[in-house]
C-alpha cells in the first residue's frame, strides 16, 4: 500500500505511511474478535504475506460478484479527522487519498479479495494481470472495451501513455516512484523533465503504444511484481484531455463508479454516482449507494462518540481511516451490539520515530533515542492492545522475512524505554546536541505521541522542542530535504508482500529528494548495495540479503527508533452493510458499502 503511506496510525496514523495502498492477505475478518493476544494477532498476521495470484482474462470479467442481500439507494456519511491529502493520482501515496481512489479511479490492474481474504490481481482496465515476455523485461496489456472517464470520452492506449509521462513532471512529487524509476532509471525526470505535455515522449523502446488499445512496457531487467505495482492508486489513469496539471489536484475526472460533485478543501467531499461507469467492464467494484459524503475535522473521539450512540446520520455513517478513540474502546468492545458494528485486522504498518541525518548526526543521540522511547505509552493512546504491538524491529509480522525474536535495543523486554541505558549512551554527548526539534500531527492522535515523546525524551537528559504540522500536510512537509525538523514519527507498511517495498523507498539513497519517501535521509553506501543486489535476485534469496539490509540500518545507521505495529479497529452504523475488514487497504473496505435501510 502505505502502499502504500499512511496517515495516521491504527487510525491511520499520520502516518500509516506509507503506504499507498498496502497488499496484504488475511483470514476472513469476523467483525467482534478482540485481537488483544499480540502473539495470535502476529501469528495471524504472517498469513498475510502469502503469495497474490495474478489472475487471466477470464477471472478479470466483470461484473464484480453480487453481494448477498445489497441495496441500492441512499448515502454514506464518513467522517474522518484530517483533510485529503491529494486527489491528483499522481500524487497519491498515503491511505486516505488511497480508499477514495478505490471510489474514484481505475488503473491497467486492481486487487481483489475473496470473503477469506485470498487476494489477487486483476485486469481493472486491461484485460487481465498482464502478459509477461522476454524474461519478464516486457509486459503487455490490452484494455477493455466499454470504458469511459465520467465525460463519456472512451479511455485509450494514448490516456495509459499519458499518465505514465506525467509522472515525470516536476509538479507530481508525492507519489510512488517504482514505475517511473524502473522504466528511465533513479534520475528519470531528466529523461522527460516536461512530463509528456511538450512534443518529446517517451521512446517506444521503453512505452510503446501499437494501437489504441495495446500498452507494452520494456524494462532493462525482470519485473515480475509490476501487476501489483499498477494497481497502486498512484498509477491510476489521467485521462489527456483533462488534465489541468497542478490544478488536477483539486478537481480530478472520474473512471471509477463515483465522481466529485463539491470538494471544499480540508472541510468536505461530496460524491455522487458516475454514470459513464459501467459495471460489467469492473470485475471489482460495486456502485450501490448513491453517494459518499466526506467530513473532516471530524476528531476520532467525536466520531467514536457517534458512531456508539447510532442516532439519525450516524446509523449510515462509518470512519474512514480513523478508528476507535482510546478510551472509548471500553465502551464498544463491551458492548456486544455495538462491537458487531467494527471491522478490526493487523496492519502492516511500522510506526517509527524518524531521525533526520542531515541535523541528527551523533549516532549516539540516535541510539539513545532508540533506547529511551517509550513504545508501551505511545500504544496506549492507540487503544492498547486494540491500537497495536511493540515493534523490536523495521519488519511487521505480515511481510515475508520478519524475525519475531530480533530486537537489538531490547523493545520487547523494555518497552517502556530502557532510561539508564540511554542516559549512559548520553553522558559524553555536548549539551549542543541534546535538543531536538520534534514536529508532531495536528490531531488528537499527534497531541498524544507528542506527550508521549517528550516524557521519554526529557527524562534522559534532552530537551525536546514541539512543532505543530497541519495533518493534511504533514508528509508533505517532512518530506521536504530542507525541514528544520530533527525528528517525527513516519510509518510504512509494504505496498506488497516483500521486503524491496519496505527496504527501498524508504532507505534507497536515490531516495533523498523532495518528496521523496526516505524521510531519514539515508544515503549509505553499503545499504544502496544491498538493495541493488536484492532487486536482482530471486526472492528466496533476495530474504537473506533484505535480512543482512535490515540488521545493518537498525544496528550501525539507526535511521530510525522502531515504536509499534499498527492495529485497524473502526466502527461502523448499523444501517451500513457490506462492510468488512480490507486486507488490501488494511481498513474498511470502501468498494462494497451499501445502505440497508
Amino acid at each position: 500500500m502505505m502502499s502504500q503511506r499512511a496517515r495516521t496510525a491504527r487510525a491511520v496514523v499520520i502516518a500509516f505511511a506509507a503506504g499507498s495502498l498496502v497488499l496484504t492477505a488475511c483470514s476472513k475478518n469476523e467483525g467482534g474478535k478482540s485481537n488483544t493476544d499480540s502473539k495470535k494477532d502476529q501469528k495471524e498476521a504472517a498469513v498475510q504475506s502469502k503469495a497474490v495470484t495474478y489472475a487471466d482474462e477470464a477471472a478479470s470479467t466483470g461484473p464484480a460478484k453480487e453481494l448477498p442481500g445489497a441495496k441500492s439507494g441512499g448515502t454514506i456519511t464518513v467522517y474522518q479527522e484530517a483533510g485529503i491529502s491529494h486527489l491528483d493520482p499522481g500524487q497519491i501515496y498515503v491511505s486516505d487519498a488511497g480508499q477514495v481512489a478505490n471510489l474514484l479511479f481505475r488503473r491497467l490492474t486492481q486487487f481483489s479479495e475473496d470473503d477469506k481474504g485470498n487476494v489477487s490481481v486483476v485486469g481493472d482496465l486491461a484485460t487481465d494481470s498482464g502478459k509477461s515476455s522476454d524474461g519478464g523485461k516486457t509486459w503487455t496489456y490490452t484494455l477493455r472495451d466499454g470504458v469511459k472517464d465520467q465525460n463519456g470520452n472512451a479511455i485509450t492506449s494514448a490516456d495509459v501513455r499519458h499518465t505514465i509521462e506525467r509522472l515525470y513532471a516536476k509538479f507530481i512529487f508525492d507519489g510512488p516512484t517504482y514505475l517511473q524509476s524502473w522504466l528511465s532509471g533513479a534520475d528519470y525526470r531528466k529523461a522527460l523533465p516536461d512530463g509528456g505535455f511538450g512534443s518529446k515522449h517517451l521512446p517506444a523502446s521503453v512505452l510503446d503504444t501499437p494501437d489504441d488499445k495495446t500498452v507494452v512496457l520494456h524494462f532493462d531487467s525482470p519485473r515480475p511484481d509490476l501487476p501489483q505495482t499498477l494497481a497502486m492508486a498512484g498509477y491510476a489513469i489521467v485521462p489527456k484531455k483533462s488534465d489541468t496539471k497542478e490544478k488536477y489536484d483539486k478537481a480530478p475526472v472520474a473512471t471509477g463508479p463515483y465522481k466529485i460533485a463539491e470538494n471544499k478543501a480540508g472541510k468536505s467531499v461530496k460524491l455522487v454516482k458516475n454514470t459513464s461507469w459501467d459495471a460489467k467492464t469492473d470485475p471489482v467494484r460495486h456502485q450501490y449507494v448513491d453517494g459518499f459524503d466526506f467530513q473532516f475535522g471530524v476528531t476520532e473521539s467525536t466520531q467514536t462518540k457517534r458512531l456508539i450512540a447510532d442516532r439519525g446520520n450516524n446509523k449510515t455513517a462509518i470512519q474512514f481511516t480513523g478508528g476507535v478513540e482510546a478510551t472509548q474502546i471500553q465502551d464498544v468492545v463491551g458492548d456486544p451490539e455495538v462491537n458487531k458494528r467494527t471491522v478490526k485486522g493487523y496492519q502492516p504498518y511500522v510506526m517509527q520515530l524518524s531521525f533526520n541525518l542531515d541535523r541528527v548526526k551523533d549516532k549516539k543521540v540516535r541510539e539513545a533515542v532508540t533506547y529511551a522511547v517509550n513504545s508501551k505509552s505511545l500504544i496506549a493512546g492507540e487503544g492498547g492492545a486494540y491500537g497495536g504491538d511493540v515493534a523490536p524491529n523495521y519488519f511487521a509480522p505480515t511481510l515475508p522475512g520478519y524475525e519475531a525474536k530480533y530486537d537489538p535495543y531490547g523493545r520487547l523486554k523494555t518497552p517502556q524505554g530502557n532510561i539508564a541505558k540511554a542516559k549512559e549512551i548520553l553522558k559524553d554527548v555536548p549539551e549542543s546536541e541534546k535538543t531536538l526539534v520534534f514536529a508532531y500531527g495536528s490531531t488528537e492522535a499527534g497531541q498524544k505521541r507528542k506527550v508521549a515523546i517528550e516524557d521519554a525524551l526529557t527524562k534522559v537528559g534532552l530537551k525536546v522542542v514541539a512543532k505543530e504540522i497541519d495533518s493534511a500536510s504533514y508528509y508533505e512537509q517532512i518530506g521536504k530535504l530542507s525541514n528544520p525538523y530533527d525528528i517525527y514519527i513516519t510509518g510504512w507498511g509494504q505496498d506488497w508482500p516483500s521486503p524491496g517495498t519496505v527496504i527501498t523507498p524508504i532507505y534507497d539513497g536515490s531516495q533523498v529528494t523532495d518528496g521523496g519517501s526516505n524521510y531519514a535521509h539515508v544515503k549509505d553506501p553499503k545499504v544502496d548495495a544491498l538493495i541493488k543486489k536484492a532487486l536482482t535476485q530471486e526472492p528466496t534469496e533476495a530474504a537473506a540479503t533484505w535480512k543482512e539490509a535490515q540488521h545493518y540500518l537498525l544496528e550501525n545507521v539507526i535511521p530510525a527508533a522502531p515504536l509499534w505495529y499498527t492495529k485497524s479497529f473502526q466502527l461502523f452504523g448499523s444501517e451500513v452493510g457490506g462492510a468488512r475488514y480490507s486486507s488490501v487497504s488494511s481498513l474498511i473496505d470502501m468498494t462494497r458499502l451499501y445502505v440497508t435501510s
